[in-house]
């Protein structure tokens, strides 16, 4: 006989049980006994128990939120608990007749962070903050990008990061114009400009950040051209990122700004909108603009929701955060004038969503190229 006891206990965990032994070697488990007190749920279980327990839990539900297919295992016991349930009906006990996928569920959620979310995103991006000071001062001709990166490493650890969002992307000189760019073993030259696009993870918390200078110090007249056209479209667009817009609608800003540069650079043909209808920039910016961000680097959450007669762009809300990140890339074999070539500029901001406006968690690592070129001159 089952026992229906989900209207006493709202939050309930199947934990794995004490172990002794197997503590010695991985650290010590909560264990079923002590998670009610220590995470706060209302009953806890060892997970040998669920095929006997979740059918209690099970009966006389309305709907049933699980994720099928992401382990095989788990989908069995899940739907044999619904099934032993089903087949009580005859004794006037209803079952869940609807499975709802929980990943919309949970994703949504996790789109808008809370008061603590975002205390804990601050605190990922000056971490993140203090390890590009860091770069910045060891960048310097001669130096190799995987020791640019060891450093960054090392500052996440010594403030107290658990480990970067995600792997860095330390490029130099013409690497800077390779999106995906890790291999981080070149030799810093004279003259280059180094890309790097790293953050830090606090409490399982990403940060996202890309910030692009001369390693010797100081900005070529095509480098200092291209930096301030990535710079001016940067800008617009958060002064842009504010409740009730889409990241579509970032995006286009982007796009033409990006645009407009790009013709008075040189690089692409006008008029402008014709430019942006054929897509004439993609050669030199060829990724979006913005990401939610979160719990991973490239958060959950959709970015349309249901509408008539097709999905809509999903509007920002407070308490959302995304990423605001355009950029320029002339690589060595593409159409351009011969000054641009070899020059990738990518400039990356996080950015919450308020009722007031944007606020960029990052704005304290440095990115105006007069206040860069003097911070590397201090160096």
């Amino acid at each position: 006989m089952f026992s229906n006891v989900h209207a006493q206990h709202h939050f309930v965990l199947f934990v794995r049980p004490r172990d002794p032994e197997r503590e010695t070697w991985d650290g010590p488990r909560v264990g079923a006994e002590a998670a009610p007190g220590k995470l706060g749920c209302d009953a806890a279980f060892p997970n040998a128990d669920r095929n006997e327990k979740l059918p209690g839990y099970l009966e006389n539900a309305r709907a049933l939120h699980y994720s099928l297919g992401r382990d095989p295992h788990a989908d069995a016991q899940v739907l044999r608990a619904r099934d032993l349930v089903r087949r009580r009906a005859r004794l006037g006990v209803s079952y869940p007749a609807a499975i709802v996928d929980l990943s919309a569920t949970v994703h949504a959620m996790r789109l808008v962070k809370s008061a603590y979310e975002i205390a804990v995103m601050r605190r990922a991006a000056e971490i993140t903050r203090e390890a590009h000071a860091v770069a910045m001062r060891v960048a310097k001709p001669g130096a190799f990008e995987y020791e640019v990166e060891a450093e960054m490493l090392r500052t996440y650890r010594r403030h107290g990061a658990e480990r970067p969002a995600y792997e860095s992307i330390v490029g130099s000189g013409p690497n800077a114009t390779i999106l995906h760019y890790r291999k981080n073993d070149r030799r810093l030259e004279d003259g280059d400009l180094l890309l790097i696009d790293a953050g830090a993870e606090v409490e399982y918390y990403a940060a996202d950040v890309t910030r692009t200078f001369p390693v010797n110090g100081k900005f070529t007249p095509p480098q200092r051209r291209i930096y301030e056209a990535v710079l001016k479209a940067q800008e617009l667009t958060i002064a842009a990122t504010r409740t009730g817009t889409t990241i579509e609608s970032l995006h286009r800003i982007t796009l033409r700004s990006i645009t407009e540069s790009l013709i008075a650079l040189g690089l692409v043909e006008g008029p402008l909108d014709q430019a942006i209808e054929k897509e004439l920039y993609k050669p030199f910016y060829m990724h979006r603009t913005s990401h939610w961000l979160g719990m991973d680097v490239h958060d959950v959450g959709s970015y349309f929701v249901e509408g008539e007669p097709k999905p809509v762009a999903r509007t920002l809300e407070p308490g959302q955060v995304l990423t605001i990140e355009p950029g320029i890339y002339v690589g060595s074999t593409t159409k351009a004038p011969d000054e641009y070539k070899g020059i990738g500029v990518r400039i990356e901001d996080d950015v919450l969503v308020t009722a007031d406006g944007p606020d960029v968690l990052t704005r304290a690592i440095p990115k105006q190229p007069d206040e860069l070129e003097k911070l590397l001159a201090s160096r």
